[in-house]
C-alpha cells in the first residue's frame, strides 16, 4: 500500500485524487497534514509543471520520508495564446476587472473571459483543461504526469455543479459543460484525474 499526501486544501480538487485512486488497489491519498498552518510557497513560474515541481517540492520537507503530490492547473484559451494559463485562478484580478462586489473568484473570472471572448464566434472558441502534477519526497522531485481535456468556451454559463470555470467549459462529445455532467463522468474526464492516473501508473518506479 503506498500512502500519498495532496497539499491542497481546495476540496474540488481534493476530491478528485480521491475518485481517481479509488481505481487502484493500493494507493490511498490523504491531505497533507497541518497544511493550513504552512505558508504556501509563491507560485512564479511560467508553466504549470515550473509550479507543480516547485509546490511539491516545498511541501515535501514538511513531511519527511513521505511523498507528497501537488498540482497546478488551469485553462488554456487558444484565441489568447494559452491564456490565462497558470494565472487562471488570479485572471480577473490581474486584470483589475471591476463586477459585483458580491460575485465570488470564480464568478468574476469567468465574468472576464465571457468580456474577452464576446467578440469571438463559435469555432474560434477552442479551449483545453491541462494539469501538471507533480511527486516529491524529501525536497526532491520524483515525477511529474500530465492531464489534457480539450473543449469549448461558451457564451454564457450552464449548470451548477463543479468549479473554476466549469460552466463555461462545453464537452462536445457529450453536449454538456464540466459543470453539467455528473460527478462520476466527471472524474472520469477531468485533467487532473488524468494526471494523476499517469502518475500512479508510473509509481512503481519510485
Amino acid at each position: 500500500m503506498i500512502t500519498l499526501y495532496a497539499a491542497t486544501s481546495n476540496p474540488g480538487k481534493l476530491r478528485d485524487f480521491a475518485v481517481a485512486a479509488e481505481e487502484e488497489q493500493d494507493i490511498l491519498i490523504h491531505p497533507l497534514p497541518r497544511l493550513e498552518s504552512i505558508t504556501p510557497p509563491p507560485e512564479e513560474e511560467l508553466t504549470f509543471e515550473g509550479n507543480a515541481r516547485t509546490k511539491a517540492i516545498f511541501y515535501s520537507r514538511f513531511l519527511p520520508g513521505a511523498i507528497v503530490i501537488a498540482d497546478d492547473s488551469g485553462l488554456e484559451v487558444d484565441a489568447f495564446d494559452g491564456e490565462p494559463g497558470v494565472r487562471s485562478a488570479r485572471y480577473a484580478a490581474d486584470a483589475k476587472f471591476v463586477t459585483d462586489a458580491d460575485a465570488n473568484i470564480d464568478q468574476r473570472n469567468n465574468l472576464y473571459l465571457l468580456t474577452r471572448l464576446q467578440h469571438l464566434p463559435s469555432g474560434q472558441r477552442n479551449a483545453r483543461y491541462r494539469c501538471v502534477l507533480a511527486a516529491a519526497r524529501d525536497g526532491e522531485c520524483l515525477l511529474t504526469a500530465e492531464g489534457v481535456v480539450p473543449g469549448e468556451i461558451l457564451t454564457s454559463p450552464r449548470g451548477q455543479g463543479g468549479f473554476g470555470y466549469d460552466p463555461l467549459f462545453y464537452l462536445p462529445e457529450l453536449e454538456k459543460t464540466m459543470a453539467e455532467i455528473d460527478l462520476a463522468t466527471k472524474h472520469q474526464l477531468s485533467h487532473r484525474g488524468r494526471a494523476l492516473r499517469v502518475l500512479l501508473l508510473a509509481m512503481p518506479a519510485i
